[in-house]
């Protein structure tokens, strides 16, 4: 079965085209800019990669390119649309109502829309993307598979907030979490190297990057999760404040005189790494500034690793212990000074990892447990778009 993966952005479009038989990536691309003049597409696939401008009014102009990218010139990797037997969408929030993937039908993309007040930025690109999608593959079955899902067997002890309990029952205010494609498959391959049951591990994986979260994963069921209502709490990241005394936002509101919009902004997108430091949101130019001796780019790499820390020492306490700890995303996987020092100091706990292998990591699943450690440490390459197409054809294939 061949899966057509998408993850649209208000302006954007990310995609990669799945061969399942086998799993592999035949093509990938971006269309970036979309509804903007200088509007462009990235497409790799047949050994040929290439970015070339185009004109994207909308998102179903964009994937009317990507059609032609994957049916024609150097990139082609199928002779129609015909060899497509489906397409996984990313959606990020499915609140309460979707604790599953599902089948996208009329009733779906109105659910979507309905949940989209919280996560203003990221349902309504997804539902722009599923409408294209359906004007340009035609009866092409659709699947939703959400960021929340996989977090949806948190027990209301870990996902409620202690605010009046109506704004629960009226709003849906409670933590949800995300990454949960990301979480989800690194447990599964968690489970395979460990050569172990799912059900019979307590794991804890931290997707780290610009975006960052991390989750208590207890016999294959979420317990808890970092982030929550939306993606801005749980840790600071690279342009996002995380957890925050609720009173701060009313003092900075006031005390500056700002819209709660512009506050969103400063929260959103001028805080975390960038805030702190004052250089960068990636994590590798921080750190380069911290070691040139600017100290508050030092301040910002240290306090996202105590603060991982921190949250790994209270989800060990949560499961009552911990078999494994994973890291994955751009930091997680590749970032060695950063993993050294979140594990630091943690041999009390059973988590000590050996220096070489951690200098070492390479392939999609490398253990650099130290001789002797009771946790396992394990740093697996994330696959958010296997996850959504494996999700995808399970769904297809019981139509």
């Amino acid at each position: 079965m061949k899966v057509l993966v998408i993850n649209c952005g208000s302006s954007s479009l990310k995609y990669q085209l799945i061969d399942m038989d086998g799993t592999k990536v035949l093509c990938k691309g971006l269309c970036e800019r979309i509804g903007m003049e200088s509007s462009m597409i990235t497409h790799e696939g047949n050994g040929h990669k290439a970015t070339t401008p185009a004109i994207f009014p909308t998102h179903t102009e964009a994937f009317a390119e990507v059609v032609k990218k994957m049916t024609s010139g150097e990139g082609k990797v199928i002779d129609s649309v015909s060899e497509i037997d489906a397409i996984g969408h990313r959606v990020v929030h499915g609140g309460e109502k979707f604790k599953k993937s599902c089948l996208i039908t009329d009733e779906v993309v109105q659910a979507i829309r309905d949940l989209s007040p919280l996560a203003p930025l990221h349902n309504p690109a997804a539902i722009m993307g599923i409408e294209a999608a359906k004007k340009v593959f035609g009866d092409l079955p659709n699947v939703a598979v959400f960021d929340t899902a996989f977090h949806s067997t948190m027990p209301p002890k870990a996902y409620m907030y202690a605010i009046p309990y109506e704004y629960y029952e009226k709003y849906g205010v409670r933590r949800y979490g995300f990454h949960g494609t990301s979480h989800k498959y690194v447990s599964m391959k968690a489970a395979e190297y460990l050569a172990e049951p799912i059900s019979r591990l307590k794991l804890i994986t931290c997707h780290l990057g610009n975006g960052s979260s991390i989750a208590a994963v207890d016999q294959g069921r979420v317990v808890d999760t970092s982030m929550g209502m939306t993606p801005l709490a749980g840790l600071m990241m690279g342009t996002r404040c995380g957890d925050l005394d609720p009173s701060v936002v009313n003092y900075l509101k006031y005390t500056l005189g700002i819209t709660g919009h512009e506050l969103d902004e400063i929260l959103n997108k001028k805080s975390g790494l960038l805030g702190i430091s004052g250089v960068s949101s990636d994590k590798r130019d921080v750190e380069k500034a911290a070691k040139e001796g600017n100290e508050r780019a030092q301040l910002a790499s240290d306090m996202l690793n105590y603060q991982i820390k921190k949250t790994i020492g209270s989800y060990i306490a949560a499961m009552g212990g911990v078999d494994a700890i994973v890291f994955t995303g751009g930091i997680g996987e590749h970032d060695a000074d950063s993993r050294a020092k979140i594990c630091h100091h943690m041999d009390w706990l059973g988590i000590r990892i050996d220096t070489d292998k951690n200098r070492d990591v390479h392939g999609d699943i490398c253990e650099i447990t130290a001789w002797g450690a009771r946790v396992r440490t394990l740093v697996i390459a994330t696959d958010e778009e296997y996850m959504i197409a494996h999700d995808t054809e399970e769904i297809v294939k019981e139509l």
